[in-house]
């Protein structure tokens, strides 16, 4: 059994803006004892919107995108393990690029999801672009904010390199705070919000580790799969993707964004946020509304 720990319900009394009813799934295969949430809203007849989300935050980011593509479809948002709502391994050392990737595939099979929409940033970006390849008959468009694919062939940018240094710096890095300078836009309530997962800081390990999984160099966990779900999107991929940017992130830049558009077969030119930063979801209602509408949806 994993030594793991799990947030008291009431962190999550009343948190603004977020209406929605936690679920729970215990039964993923590999992951015997641990407990992951997602949201699952919207109608039953419609795609699947399968939002994914990064460092350090967890569901509680896609509140605004949430309503919009509920009219539309099935929003299905987890909260990935160590973040949220979901069970936290306290052994640093539990998170890897692997665990965390299976333990979506396992999800999407629990649940049985199909005609799915990516909407991923951040790691939800890095985890989430390797699952088409594998998983072809289940994904047909996707919504990428700011993200990209490790692949291990280049270097991961003096930005990225300033942001491990610091977070390895930050045993019991501030969320709220961290969300707060990154978002002027946030109210102290929501910045707040993103601390409700994590009472201290054994509750933190997912948030130390996932800068240090970003696979830097070809022979980095992840790496393989990654350049592998490039070459396939590149080359493979033939549904609908919407890109948004946000201009202002100064770790994974509009450059960055453009070179992974290069990357996306067919990928028209991206939706740009001139005030956003990293936290494009921050942003999300106007973000999408644009991406149905250039899905042809309602």
């Amino acid at each position: 059994m994993t030594e793991a720990l799990r947030t008291p319900d009431d962190r999550f009394d009343a948190l603004p803006g977020f209406p929605f009813a936690p679920r729970y799934r215990d039964d993923l295969p590999g992951f015997a004892g641990l407990r992951m949430h997602y949201l699952d809203e919207g109608r039953a007849d419609g795609p699947v919107f399968l939002c994914l989300h990064g460092q350090p935050t967890w569901s509680y980011l896609y509140r605004k995108m949430i309503p919009v593509f509920a009219g539309a479809g099935r929003v299905v948002a987890p909260d990935l393990f160590g973040f949220g709502r979901s069970d936290k391994p306290v052994d640093d050392g539990w998170y890897t690029f692997e665990r965390h990737r299976d333990s979506l595939i396992a999800l999407i099979q629990a649940l049985d999801l199909t005609d799915i929409t990516l909407v991923c940033q951040d790691w939800g970006g890095l985890l989430g672009l390797t699952l088409p390849v594998d998983m072809p008959d289940r994904f047909s468009r996707l919504i990428v904010m700011n993200t990209g694919i490790g692949t291990g062939e280049h270097s991961l940018g003096e930005g990225f390199e300033a942001w491990k240094a610091y977070n390895r710096s930050q045993p019991d890095l501030a969320v709220g705070k961290l969300l707060k300078r990154s978002t002027p836009i946030l109210t102290d309530a929501e910045a707040a919000a993103y601390d409700a997962p994590f009472p201290d800081a054994r509750h933190k390990a997912g948030v130390r580790r996932f800068p240090e999984l970003v696979p830097a160099s070809p022979d980095a966990p992840g790496a393989a799969i990654s350049r592998r779900a490039r070459d396939w999107l590149k080359t493979v991929w033939d549904g609908p993707t919407f890109m948004a940017v946000g201009m202002q992130d100064p770790v994974i830049t509009p450059r960055a964004m453009s070179y992974l558009r290069a990357q996306i077969r067919n990928c028209p030119p991206p939706m740009e946020l001139a005030d956003a930063g990293h936290f494009v979801q921050e942003w999300g209602e106007p973000v999408a509304r644009a991406a149905l509408a250039a899905f042809g949806e309602p």
